[in-house]
């Protein structure tokens, strides 16, 4: 059964850092590009970050740019996203979500470009 296990969500003071992770259970990452999204209480769920298969290629929204950093270890199957500086506004429920594509090619930061999707995170940003 194919899985995606998000973790690493927590509660942190403005300004600082977690990192989230993004492990696969039932298949190799090597074939998928990953994605991050979040979805606040209220609002749609949002892109946030993805990555090729490869790891050559990332994307960012402009939110959180200069910021987050997604990266991903192919050899233990998992994807990360790096998260600082972190303000309130962050503050959401984090998933990751695999698309297969070429090794080169981000899925982009639609959700309807996803197949799979982890069950979630929560991140809460506050004082």
């Amino acid at each position: 059964q194919l899985q995606l296990v998000e973790s690493g969500g927590g509660l942190v003071q403005p300004g600082g850092s977690l990192r989230l992770s993004c492990a696969a259970s039932g298949f190799t990452l090597d074939y998928y590009a990953i994605g991050w999204f979040r979805q606040a209480p209220g609002k749609e769920r949002e892109g946030v970050s993805c990555i090729s298969s490869s790891g050559s290629v990332t994307n960012y929204a402009d939110s959180v740019k200069g910021r987050f950093t997604i990266s991903r270890d192919n050899a233990k199957n998992t994807v990360y996203l790096q998260m600082n500086s972190l303000k309130p506004e962050d503050t959401a429920v984090y998933y990751c979500a695999a698309a297969v594509r070429n090794s080169w090619v981000v899925a982009g930061l639609g959700v309807d470009e996803y197949d799979y999707w982890g069950q979630g995170t929560q991140v809460t940003v506050s004082s």
